[in-house]
């Protein structure tokens, strides 16, 4: 073969390569380029109803997923790790504190939170990987709860250095994209259902589910005869202990510390410990490792734990750390028991009770302070049966919570002080969060009572933007204002009447008369199609039928 001829046909291979590598590489970019089209498409549909839709894009685009479900967990994944990165600076910030033991406490306070805050993260992630997008009905409720619970965390954070204004501000920045991202995840989960319905996904028929549809004594109507008398053990004599407190060396523990450091750890099992009648002077945490807890005494006025921490006075503390008793496990129960804050008013916020519990639930129960008495902070709560006391936004928090069938006693605070019922908390628009008051009766206690025309009485006052509180089917006394509620002017001196939903429904007594109430664009004079919207049966869903296998008792609907 002659030169020439060898030469044309390398020339003629090397043309044709060429034209082939063209040919692919723009083939590759035009399939790209549908890709990524596609990709912008879905991706706008998942992050137009955001507030911060920039960072939505980001995070979404960088998954290069079409898919739902992967766009879903990435949501959550990026929120999760903004809030792994707020961690580590709000940690790196005590060398800043000046040696401040309060605002030292307040960061370490912060640092368990955004702790608390990731375990939340990590459920909802899970879930979500753990489960088929078309069933999205059963998990919408739950991943909601969560991540409202990670934004009522980083609020907590947030308001624990109100007495440092400085540090407040710096992290304030250093939580923004923490913020963003878990606020874009929960607008993306609130919003969910109507989003995949752009899609060609089927979803299963969430009227199919047994759910919390139940008939008038509490029980779902597919439970048997005998399931709803093993359930409705009122009677605590019928409950089997694992463990027994008695400070007279009755029980095998002392203390309920010590009861509870032996309970085993993440049990998916119920672990039962009765604390015997007795003033027990401790300051208990039912920590995360301690799931499934039931805690019952003899009663709410023998079965006392007590505790004397207040905000003010002393060397100082913060508002969470003055909790009596905080309950965080899942699934954590409590009857027939006290819980006090003797601190009294003068050193303003004293805590009796803080509850992080998901799907927890107390009953016969009692709680008594004077300002923030019940601190209901996150995840979803059931009180019934209980007495709850105090002066100053005594019920306060930002967790999806239900008091039925309850009495709260306002009490006498200090000269020239007023009292607020409630104090909720709701900082974003989408979480899932509120006080509703069902069947429950608000009086004075005697100090108050012959004071009861001079000292301004409200039922709640909005400490964040989006409060709400709903007051239902409750007997009001005659020292409610008439106006019923009060500002709370936010840092801004914003006084949040337009944003907040405050309602009332179907009321009685002196207390309910509507004709003087304010007249807030935020306030609402509800109707009963409305108020079941709050009921146990909307309220506080779950993919799993919790509340009717605590053996509480519960009004699942309206009463009327």
């Amino acid at each position: 073969m002659s030169t020439k001829v060898l030469v044309a046909g390398i020339s003629i291979l090397l043309f044709v390569s060429v034209i082939v590598g063209v040919v692919t590489t723009v083939r590759r970019n035009h399939n790209n380029k549908n890709k990524l089209s596609l990709v912008l498409k879905v991706v706008s549909k998942f992050c137009s109803s955001t507030d911060y839709q920039e960072s939505c894009y980001k995070t979404l685009c960088s998954a290069n997923s079409t898919d739902p479900k992967v766009l879903v967990a990435k949501a959550i994944l990026a929120a999760e790790e903004a809030v792994k990165k707020f961690l580590h600076y709000s940690d790196s910030l005590i060398v800043r504190s000046n040696n401040n033991s309060l605002t030292n406490m307040a960061l370490d306070d912060c640092k368990d939170m955004m702790n608390y805050a990731v375990d939340s993260l990590q459920a909802s992630y899970f879930d979500v990987n753990n489960s088929e997008i078309y069933n999205i009905y059963e998990r919408v409720n739950d991943l909601r709860t969560w991540l409202s619970a990670v934004i009522s965390y980083q609020q907590s954070c947030l308001d624990g250095f109100e007495h440092d204004s400085r540090m407040k501000e710096t992290l304030q920045k250093g939580i923004v994209e923490a913020r963003e991202l878990t606020g874009n995840a929960l607008t993306i989960v609130t919003h969910l259902v109507d989003i995949l319905s752009k899609f060609d996904v089927k979803l299963h028929n969430p009227n199919c589910r047994k759910l919390f549809f139940v008939e008038n004594d509490g029980y779902p109507s597919w439970f048997s005869v005998k399931d709803r008398r093993l359930l409705a053990r009122i009677d605590d004599s019928n409950l089997l202990p694992n463990a027994v407190v008695a400070q007279d060396g009755s029980g095998q523990f002392k203390t309920i510390g010590a009861a509870l450091a032996a309970a085993p750890k993440r049990s998916k099992v119920r672990h039962v410990i009765y604390i015997k009648a007795g003033i027990y002077d401790e300051y208990i945490t039912v920590d995360k490792e301690y799931t499934n807890i039931l805690m019952y005494g003899d009663s709410p006025r023998t079965t006392i734990v007590t505790g004397r921490k207040g905000v003010k006075g002393g060397v100082g503390i913060t508002t969470w750390r003055t909790a009596t008793f905080a309950a965080i496990g899942n699934g954590f129960i409590a009857k027939s028991m006290g819980f006090q804050n003797t601190a009294g008013p003068e050193k303003h916020q004293a805590v009796a009770l803080r509850v992080q519990s998901d799907k927890s639930a107390f009953f016969n129960c009692r709680m008594d302070a004077y300002q923030d008495t019940l601190y209901n902070q996150a995840n979803r709560q059931f009180f019934r049966n209980c007495v709850i006391s105090g002066s100053i936004d005594f019920i306060f928090g930002d967790s999806p919570t239900i008091i039925q069938n309850s009495l709260l006693i306002v009490r006498r605070a200090m000269h020239n002080q007023f009292n607020t019922v409630t104090a909720q908390g709701k900082d974003y628009i989408d979480e899932n969060t509120g006080i509703v008051i069902q069947n429950c009766r608000i009086v004075p206690e005697q100090k108050l009572f012959d004071d009861r025309f001079k000292i301004a009485t409200y039922l709640g006052r909005p400490r964040k933007k989006f409060s709400t509180t709903v007051i239902m089917e409750s007997a009001l006394g005659d020292f409610i204002r008439p106006e019923g509620w009060m500002h709370f002017n936010g840092p801004d001196k914003v006084d949040y009447e337009e944003t907040i939903y405050y309602g009332e429904y179907n009321n009685r007594g002196p207390g309910a008369n509507l004709g003087a109430r304010v007249n807030w664009k935020g306030y609402r004079k509800i109707d009963r199609a409305t108020a079941m919207d709050f009921t146990v049966q909307s309220f506080l869903l779950s993919k799993e039928n919790w509340l009717p296998l605590t053996g509480i008792p519960f009004t699942s609907t309206l009463r009327y």
